[in-house]
C-alpha cells in the first residue's frame, strides 16, 4: 500500500497554500523505465475516472490505475537531503521474493524531479 509521512503531507499542504492549488488533490504517478527503475512524479490535479482517492494527514492523494502497481509498498517522505536542503523522496520497500511491479525484480528510490516538485511550488 502507498503511504505518505506526516512530514511530506505537511509540506505538500503548505506548498498548495503557496500556489494556486489550495484545496486541490495531489496526484502521485509512477512508471517503469527500460532499465527496470521506477520514475515518480507528482502534481496537484483534479480527480479522474479510475483514480483511487486516499486522505493522508489532511491531504487528498490521487493514484491512477496505471501507477498503482508501481506505488504499492512505497512511502513518500520529506527529508533533509543534506544540511539545510530538504526534498521529497519516494522510498520503495522490497516486494516479497524480490519481485517488482513490472516483474524486473528491481526497485529504486527517487526524488521528485531531483529538486522538488515542479508543480507543487516547493
Amino acid at each position: 500500500m502507498f503511504s505518505i509521512t506526516p512530514a511530506a503531507s505537511t509540506e505538500l499542504l503548505a506548498a498548495a497554500e503557496r500556489s494556486d492549488a489550495a484545496g486541490m488533490a495531489l496526484r502521485i504517478a509512477a512508471r517503469a523505465l527500460a532499465d527496470g527503475s521506477i520514475e515518480y512524479g507528482m502534481g496537484f490535479d483534479d480527480e479522474r475516472d479510475n483514480d483511487e482517492s486516499v486522505n493522508y494527514h489532511g491531504l487528498t492523494v490521487l493514484l491512477g490505475a496505471r501507477s498503482r502497481p508501481y506505488l504499492a509498498r512505497t512511502t513518500l517522505d520529506y527529508v533533509e537531503i543534506e544540511r539545510g536542503r530538504f526534498d521529497f523522496v519516494f522510498i520503495p520497500t522490497a516486494e516479497p521474493s524480490g519481485a517488482s511491479p513490472d516483474g524486473s525484480g528491481t526497485t529504486t528510490a527517487g526524488s521528485c524531479g531531483g529538486g522538488g516538485c515542479s508543480r507543487c511550488g516547493s
